[in-house]
């Protein structure tokens, strides 16, 4: 049986560790970045950050197979609401053994009933080129009003 949930806290340590997969599978290991460090580090903040990044998880006979986050920001009130969030579907990652089963569409749906039972009134995505068409299935589609500047990042360390 396969089910899509909110993470549990202890299971944050699993999610860092589909994190660094995810990053090492696209771009290979982080050179200069001890795995260990960063999976215990990413639970922390994942923990310290779970009213804002809503994390939810796909698991198979125990296991977590997936990821994905709801990343909820407040927003500007307007006259008829004070109470005003958008939300941003962030890190959506099933195991590649895995893929290609519907999974990945699974989290997406889950994601979004999340942010209709949080009111949020808007959720955008940054999608892989490979995972268009699963975001498109599940009603997304493109805005001509969403503009994005990719600015310098700088990861702190």
């Amino acid at each position: 049986m396969i089910e899509v949930r909110a993470a549990r806290p202890e299971e944050f340590e699993a999610v860092a560790a589909l994190r660094w997969r995810w990053v090492a599978e696209r771009d290979g290991p982080p050179p200069g970045v001890d795995r260990g460090r960063f999976v215990r580090e990413f639970a922390v903040w994942a923990r310290e950050h779970a009213t804002t990044h809503r994390c939810l998880v796909l698991v198979r006979e125990g296991a977590v197979i997936g990821m994905g986050f709801l990343a909820i920001t407040p927003r500007v009130p307007a006259p008829q609401s004070f109470s005003r969030t958008s939300g941003d579907v962030q890190c959506v990652y099933v195991v590649p053994e895995a893929r290609d089963a519907g999974l990945g569409g699974r989290l997406i749906d889950g994601l979004l009933e999340l942010a209709v039972e949080l009111g949020v009134e808007r959720v955008t995505v940054h999608s892989s080129s490979r995972a268009v068409r699963a975001y498109e299935r599940h009603g997304f589609a493109v805005s001509p009003l969403l503009l994005q500047k990719v600015v310098l990042f700088r990861p702190r360390r």
